[in-house]
């Protein structure tokens, strides 16, 4: 079977945050039932295409879950008591303040990460190639693993509802949609995934043409880049 780990997301409060803050929501009032259910969606995209699950992701669907149980549970409170003191989601939101404080803080020390990256120390004589910069990597447009696989939940969305028993049962192999694609690169400077799959009929199909993205973009073959919405992304050469 053809296993691709992709460590999009450095954790599953970094994969929260990123929910928060693409929906725009009160990290201080959490609406549990809609990260649960976004949360599970994401990791069930990544069990279907066989893609490795960490522990820690599947620890805090179950974590989720759980609190979204105790939530729907009634409860009697005493009159004198705070009701945010019972809130089921307040450690869950103190963990994504103090990972949220780090992370930026992280980010603040990136430019000197970078500047020093920029220096040669005495001594060292090597020639080092510029790195080229494509407007692909442009950190507005760079999709995270969460647009890619939306893009491809989509298009299964529209395949007939049948069962996937095994990659390796589809008519063309990874490989096989690799050339196709880069073929389609070669006639166009940019195609959609979209476009890619038009006409295909069988799910194995649109399964299989997935992977192969997922292997050109680990060859670092294409660069992919997102627009508008969340259906959909853009493939060109690199």
């Amino acid at each position: 079977m053809f296993r691709i780990s992709l460590d999009d997301f450095e954790g599953p409060l970094d994969l929260l945050l990123f929910f928060i803050k693409r929906d725009e929501l009160d990290i201080y009032n959490i609406p549990i039932s809609k990260i649960t259910n976004d949360f599970i969606a994401y990791i069930d995209a990544m069990q279907s295409l066989n893609l490795e699950v960490a522990a820690e992701f599947i620890y805090m669907a179950s974590l989720l879950m759980s609190i979204k149980v105790k939530m729907l549970l009634p409860r009697e409170l005493p009159d004198d008591s705070d009701a945010d003191e019972f809130d089921p989601r307040s450690d869950l939101v103190d963990r994504l303040l103090e990972y949220k404080r780090i992370k930026e803080g992280a980010e603040q020390l990136r430019p000197f990460e970078e500047k020093r990256l920029s220096m040669f120390s005495r001594g060292r004589y090597e020639d080092a190639e510029p790195e080229v910069l494509d407007e692909m990597d442009e950190p507005l447009n760079r999709p995270t693993l969460y647009n890619l696989m939306m893009a491809y939940m989509a298009a299964m969305d529209k395949m007939p509802q049948t069962r996937i028993q095994n990659v390796e049962e589809a008519p063309v192999t990874v490989d096989e949609q690799c050339v196709f694609i880069l073929d389609c690169l070669a006639r166009q400077v940019q195609v959609s995934f979209r476009t890619i799959l038009e006409g295909v009929q069988e799910t194995l199909i649109v399964v299989v043409t997935f992977l192969a993205v997922l292997e050109l973009c680990r060859r670092n073959s294409i660069a992919v880049i997102v627009k508008d919405g969340y259906d959909d992304f853009w493939i060109s050469l690199r």
